[in-house]
């Protein structure tokens, strides 16, 4: 089998490469090829991710290339996850919306139109090469963010060999894993809702429904990331809340905190990133990877303790640590992974991915895609049927879901006007006015790559 990550010189492509490398031999991964068309950065952290591949199984034949076309041929799996613009033009989105009173965050925000306009002109000339050049039934497994708007909008191109996917839910549930001291996989959640607005209704653990003891257990809210919300919100929505839900039910806290901080979050990764690029630069990575792993360590570190800190008030109080040989938890390649594994053991099994609703949620249409808990097998992905869903929390999904449908009409077809509906709608922004001017500093900053735009 051959799997490849495009986007491979990420920061975070050390953690790709683990998670592969360990399960490689049981899924017969043979070749695992690190493609990005920066080719300073996959020579920074593309031969890290190599290093880290080869130590946890040396007989991978691991390959990195700058060559799309190369890299996606003969390939049965893909897992796109790129950043088109870098940091920079990230910390501008943000800005962008800032400077207006409005929600920045690149996934949930406003600013995730912005990205979604550069991201999936990109992604869809990927997938057109994996039409063309990889194995006949290839899937994809999109990573890029903003996961919501670019899934939909690459089903809605035709695309259906694509799936969404976030370590945000499976993140979460092995946060309460580890809080009962139970094993990986002990727990189980039935979500339904979009991609980082999410619910979960139930969650097990070993098969007991655990759920309303969750809601009220007060070491949760200390050592999980319902950190970011309060009891009676919890009580009241009768769920389990995905994160991110924290910039809609506390959006002016959002703000005001971010305002208030010295960096936004893109502004702290853009400098974290910059810096431990340019300490890493000066390292010879394939004779001395121990010390660039330690200059990794370290700025990842500070990356990862202030997660949702600007934004929240709140930070991670667990010390960040990377063991290349430690036993993979996953992450999002753990999302990957799991489907593939699920689908060669020819068993159905259950796992929380970006699909077409196709009738789940009752008052959405089939083709909007949903972040829900599905059955997988050999033929793909059948996601769970919740029927009504609770009002309010539906109320939310159906206003964000109506943002995502303008959405990407506006980024298939270049028009300034859904565009302005789009950002009309979305509950972070409610304004047309706000919206209006949004999209004209949108459109102009993101001018090399909106040619065409009317």
């Amino acid at each position: 089998m051959k799997l490849t990550v495009i986007g491979g010189g990420g920061v975070r492509s050390m953690f790709l490469a683990k998670s592969i490398a360990q399960k490689a031999e049981q899924l017969d991964i043979k070749t695992l090829v690190f493609m990005d068309n920066d080719e300073k950065k996959l020579n920074i952290y593309g031969k890290m991710a190599k290093k880290t591949a080869l130590l946890n199984c040396p007989n991978l034949n691991f390959e990195l290339t700058t060559d799309a076309k190369n890299a996606v041929r003969n390939a049965d799996y893909v897992i796109t996850t790129i950043r088109v613009g870098g940091d920079d033009m990230r910390v501008r989105d943000e800005r962008i919306a800032l400077n207006m009173g409005v929600l920045g965050q690149e996934t949930t925000g406003a600013a995730g139109l912005s990205f979604a306009m550069r991201s999936v002109e990109a992604l869809a000339e990927y997938c057109e090469l994996i039409k063309k050049y990889a194995k006949k039934n290839c899937r994809v497994f999109n990573f890029t963010n903003p996961a919501g708007v670019v899934s939909q909008t690459l089903c809605d191109m035709g695309y259906d060999f694509t799936y969404g996917i976030c370590d945000a839910p499976s993140g979460m549930l092995r946060s309460f894993e580890k809080l009962y001291g139970a094993a990986e996989n002990s727990a189980k959640g039935e979500i339904y809702g979009l991609n980082h607005l999410s619910y979960f209704n139930s969650i097990t653990m070993n098969g007991k429904e655990i759920i309303n003891e969750l809601i009220e257990n007060d070491k949760a809210y200390e050592e999980t990331d319902l950190r970011y919300f309060e009891k009676d919100l919890l009580r009241e929505r009768n769920a389990v809340l995905n994160e991110y839900l924290y910039y809609f039910y506390y959006r002016e806290k959002a703000v005001e905190n971010i305002l208030r901080a010295k960096q936004t979050r893109g502004e702290q990764i853009a400098e974290i990133n910059r810096k431990m690029t340019a300490e890493l630069d000066k390292i010879d990575i394939d004779n001395d990877f121990e010390t660039a792993f330690k200059i990794f360590e370290y700025w990842y570190g500070l990356r990862e303790s202030n997660y949702m800190a600007s934004e929240t008030g709140v930070k991670r109080k667990t010390p960040w640590r990377f063991d290349i040989f430690e036993k993979d938890t996953g992450g999002y390649a753990g999302v990957a992974l799991k489907f593939i594994e699920i689908s060669k053991s020819g068993k159905k099994d259950s796992m929380i991915l970006c699909v077409p609703n196709n009738g789940a949620i009752e008052g959405l249409f089939d083709n909007d895609v949903v972040e829900i808990t599905c059955d997988i097998d050999k033929d793909g992905a059948r996601p769970h049927k919740f029927g009504k869903v609770d009002e309010q929390n539906f109320e939310l999904i159906r206003r964000v879901k109506n943002y995502e449908r303008l959405a990407s009409e506006a980024i298939r077809t270049k028009s300034k006007i859904k565009a302005v509906e789009a950002l009309t709608l979305h509950p972070l922004v409610n304004s047309y006015s706000l919206a209006k001017n949004l999209v004209n500093e949108y459109i102009e900053h993101n001018n090399e790559y909106t040619n065409g735009w009317k």
